[in-house]
C-alpha cells in the first residue's frame, strides 16, 4: 500500500500530485531506501532471507514502519553463534601490564567484554 502511495506522490500514476498532498496533509512521509540488496528476519526458529526488495519507509507521527516488497525468498536454520574469546595478543597485553598469569588476563578480558583497559584496571584493582 505504501509503496504504491510513494509511486503514485512521485508521479507514476495518475494523481500523484493529489495523493501527496493527501499524505502531507496527514502527516504521512515515505521514503524509498535505494539500493538494498537484501532484508534479513531472524526469529529463533529461522532466518528468512529476501534478496533485491524494494524497501519503503513510511513515517506517521514519528513512527517509522519498513514495508518490504518483492525479492527473492529463501529461509534457513540460524547458526549458531559461538563466542569468539579474546586474541592471544590482547590476553598477552594484559598480563605484562599487570603482572598477571594468562589465564587470570584472559577471564578478565570476558569479563571485561574485550575492554583492554577495563581488563587491566580491574586485573590492578585486585592488587591494590
Amino acid at each position: 500500500m505504501a509503496y504504491k502511495a510513494l509511486k503514485a506522490a512521485r508521479g507514476g500514476m495518475p494523481g500523484g500530485r493529489d495523493a501527496a498532498r493527501m499524505m502531507q496533509k496527514m502527516g504521512m512521509k515515505v521514503d524509498e531506501i535505494p539500493d538494498v540488496s537484501e532484508v534479513v528476519i531472524r526469529t529463533g526458529a529461522k532466518d528468512i532471507v529476501i534478496e533485491s526488495p524494494n524497501v519503503t519507509v513510511v513515517t506517521v507521527q514519528g513512527q517509522a514502519m519498513y514495508q518490504i516488497a518483492g525479492g527473492t525468498v529463501s529461509e534457513s536454520k540460524p547458526q549458531p553463534s559461538t563466542p569468539i574469546g579474546p586474541s592471544d595478543d590482547d590476553v598477552r597485553l594484559v598480563a605484562e601490564q599487570t603482572g598477571k598469569g594468562m589465564e587470570a588476563s584472559r577471564k578478565a578480558l570476558v569479563e571485561a567484554g574485550g575492554d583492554l583497559a577495563k581488563a587491566i584496571l580491574q586485573l590492578k584493582g585486585q592488587t591494590a
